[in-house]
């Protein structure tokens, strides 16, 4: 079969991508473990926020590099993305985190406290980015002038700053796993020679995601126009390939009755994205001269906004149930769905 593949120039192609995607998806996961091991050398919620963070520059890289090679979805990739991103963390791995647990635990408990830092965070930074610039007279079309760009970028570095400095410093203790969980998953802390191997490598799979990345693209773009997809598909499956090992790891956190860590790792995520890609994007933009749309279509700003409004229900009380997370899992697939079929 390979001999067959590599006989013929059109199969060949598909046989390249093919290597490229594994070799892309191994970076990621590589890049995550290592990740992992340093979150548990420095313990929560600063665990949690190492792999927000390597998420978010691999994502980071993935959106520069393609705007920076002229693709055609290069001026909406940062806003698909994002948007994914959201509706991925919020709907899809809230969601099946609290329905797997609950199916385990029967009622998860989390701190409210927390989890309302960190959605009074993503509502302001969702609608600034992805709502308010369809509405603004500066430019035509849903994008920012120069001038706003600076700003709403600013203003998503200040807001994720001082989430930041709330999570790990200020408030810290609202975003520890309850007392009741914390020694169901008790690992030993690795050792300082490990985690320097592991900030090497980490660093090392995160050039790799990017490189390999902007290898790829043009293929996935290639593949989304094959089955008459909406360009707004690439930044789909750009945000499911980035995020899964992170939606592993929330998972397992939940199945061990740890939602607490399960949340700061999706809403964290999330908040991360936004709040580091907007302000690295802007500057791409403002400094090259590139195209960048912002404002989402209709139908996606009502799915932000009911999400947003669900997920403010589901963890303002602190506990959950499998109800919660159907609701959830729901709005996902609905997304989901009205992605291919808008």
């Amino acid at each position: 079969m390979v001999v067959w593949l590599l006989t013929f120039p059109e199969a060949t192609g598909w046989v390249e991508n093919t290597l490229v995607f594994a070799a892309l998806f191994i970076a990621v996961i590589t890049a995550v473990h290592h990740a992992e091991v340093i979150a548990l050398r420095i313990g929560e919620p600063f665990g949690t926020l190492v792999l927000a963070l390597a998420i978010t520059v691999i994502e980071l890289g993935l959106i520069g590099s393609i705007m920076l090679s002229g693709s055609d979805v290069g001026s909406t990739l940062a806003r698909d993305t994002l948007f994914a991103t959201v509706m991925i963390v919020v709907n899809g791995v809230v969601g099946l985190c609290l329905l797997a647990g609950a199916l385990r635990h029967h009622v998860m408990v989390f701190r409210s406290e927390g989890a309302g830092h960190a959605l009074s965070v993503l509502a302001p930074l969702t609608v600034l980015t992805m709502i308010l610039p369809t509405f603004t007279t500066a430019t035509q079309g849903p994008t920012y002038s120069d001038t706003q760009l600076a700003f709403v970028g600013l203003c998503s570095l200040l807001l994720y700053s001082i989430y930041v400095f709330v999570q790990t410093v200020r408030h810290r203790d609202y975003f520890l796993p309850l007392e009741d969980d914390v020694g169901t998953a008790h690992v030993a802390p690795p050792s300082v020679q490990q985690v320097q191997v592991s900030l090497a490598l980490l660093l090392v799979a995160l050039g790799s995601v990017v490189g390999l990345a902007k290898t790829l693209a043009p293929a996935i773009e290639a593949a989304v126009a094959a089955v008459s997809a909406p360009v707004a598909v690439v930044g789909v499956v750009f945000a499911l390939l980035v995020l899964l090992p992170e939606t592993l790891a929330a998972v397992r956190a939940a199945l061990r009755n740890r939602m607490q860590t399960s949340l700061n790792l999706a809403l964290g995520s999330a908040l991360a994205t936004i709040g580091l890609t907007i302000p690295g994007v802007a500057l791409l933009s403002v400094l090259f001269g590139l195209p960048l749309e912002l404002g989402l279509p209709n139908t996606q700003k009502a799915l932000l906004m009911l999400t947003l409004l669900v997920a403010t229900v589901t963890l303002a009380s602190g506990r959950s149930t499998v109800l919660h997370g159907a609701v959830h899992l729901v709005l996902f697939f609905a997304w989901l769905f009205l992605s291919f079929v808008p």
